[in-house]
């Protein structure tokens, strides 16, 4: 029996704890960030995605991750001001994870799990990878971190229909 995507715990940027179905949705979209990668600026794009879709269904969900070159240093404070400050972003930002190893938060095993990279490799490879599910959080697409938000807008369109 798998895990219900919707009801894994999760902590928000400010220490509350949640889940996904907590963010009812036609769709969510996850993202593992970090503040100083070169995909940084794919930020905007994923805000852009949250102000156009949100009112039709679309949740926006940002997962900070210092895995990858530590490129994710700050806290919960620091990485908050930087991403309202440089990018606007008002989508849910969560608290700092591991999306691969031991260490691992369950969500992002899950969704390895359910959509894995290419070859059948679950490691996610770098910061901004994207997960895009269904409301029930059945389906689950993976898309790499090259892949920028706006490359989304069929995917997602599909989704909300």
């Amino acid at each position: 029996m798998s895990l219900s995507l919707l009801s894994i715990p999760c902590t928000t940027l400010q220490g509350e704890a949640k889940t996904l179905s907590d963010y009812p949705a036609r769709a969510y979209l996850l993202v593992n960030t970090a503040s100083k990668c070169g995909f940084t600026p794919q930020y905007r794009g994923l805000e852009n995605l949250w102000q156009y879709y949100r009112q039709r269904g679309l949740v926006v969900m940002g997962f900070p991750c210092n895995q990858f070159g530590a490129q994710e240093p700050g806290d919960a404070l620091e990485i908050a001001s930087f991403c309202t400050m440089n990018y606007g972003v008002s989508f849910p930002l969560f608290s700092k994870i591991e999306v691969n190893g031991p260490g691992a938060h369950p969500l992002f095993s899950e969704l390895k799990r359910r959509a894995p990279g290419l070859f059948g490799i679950q490691r996610i490879k770098w910061n901004f990878t994207k997960f895009l599910l269904t409301a029930d959080g059945q389906r689950v697409t993976r898309f790499a971190p090259i892949t920028k938000p706006e490359k989304l807008f069929d995917r997602i369109e599909t989704l909300l229909k």
